[in-house]
């Protein structure tokens, strides 16, 4: 019987054909997991990363409790026209302590990978309270309430906690600490230096405008500040930058 005779035989036998395929799935799934078990990490950690500070990590709840990513993505692909328009391609080390992760496609508005240290304070606030003030043709809604809505965040530590069981360094020091760190980051008369020394890179001060509380805008606006800055990208060949 000759090569295509059996294969024919195999075609016509239901049975033959489902575990002939079977046979081929399974052996193509074992040479790609199986490497992965020899791996303790396969994302390559690049100096500079950090795990969010407590306001931070508030503020990126709630980015995601409003639907940013809905129109924002976060990641920004190794392409002439991403990098010239966005920044240094995305690494996959800088998303290595977010749960979820913000990729995506979806470009309603402009990807914020790189945002962080692009605008000021009172831009950032200015643009949330009425985007069209800023980008005329915006279609992004207001989100100005914020800057009115109390940062009741005084189980920060529970969500440390929670990141740090699926793997986020956290220390027990920042657990303890996260209340303080929160509110502390946020106003321009607290001692810094126990954000600085857990937290580097954090930017620090008033956001929202308005030093006497904290609010859900000061959050949010230390989040976007820091998304892109943690990582010294001028150690990356700016020949590499797109391909």
């Amino acid at each position: 019987m000759g090569l295509l005779d059996k294969h024919g035989a195999i075609e016509r036998n239901a049975t033959l054909l489902l575990v002939g395929g079977l046979v081929v799935v399974s052996i193509g799934g074992i040479v790609e997991i199986a490497p992965l078990f020899y791996l303790e990490n396969t994302i390559e950690k690049v100096e500079g990363m950090r795990p969010y500070s407590p306001l931070e990590l508030a503020g990126r709840n709630i980015y995601i409790r409003e639907g940013c990513y809905n129109c924002h993505s976060q990641m920004i692909r190794p392409f002439r026209d991403e990098v010239e328009r966005y920044g240094h391609y995305s690494l996959a080390a800088e998303s290595m302590y977010d749960h979820p992760f913000q990729w995506g496609s979806k470009r309603t508005g402009p990807d914020l990978a790189r945002v962080g240290d692009r605008y000021s304070n009172e831009w950032h606030v200015q643009h949330l309270k009425d985007p069209q003030s800023v980008v005329p043709e915006s279609i992004m809604p207001s989100y100005g309430f914020l800057a009115k809505a109390e940062l009741g965040y005084k189980n920060i530590g529970d969500h440390l906690i929670a990141n740090q069981r699926v793997g986020v360094p956290y220390t027990d020091e920042m657990v303890a600490n996260a209340y303080a760190d929160m509110t502390a980051q946020a106003d321009p008369e607290a001692d810094w230096e126990g954000v600085e020394t857990r937290y580097p890179k954090a930017v620090l001060g008033d956001f929202d405008g308005d030093p006497t509380k904290l609010t859900e805008m000061d959050a949010l606006v230390a989040y976007m500040q820091m998304l892109g800055t943690l990582v010294d990208l001028s150690a990356y060949n700016a020949e590499e930058n797109y391909r």
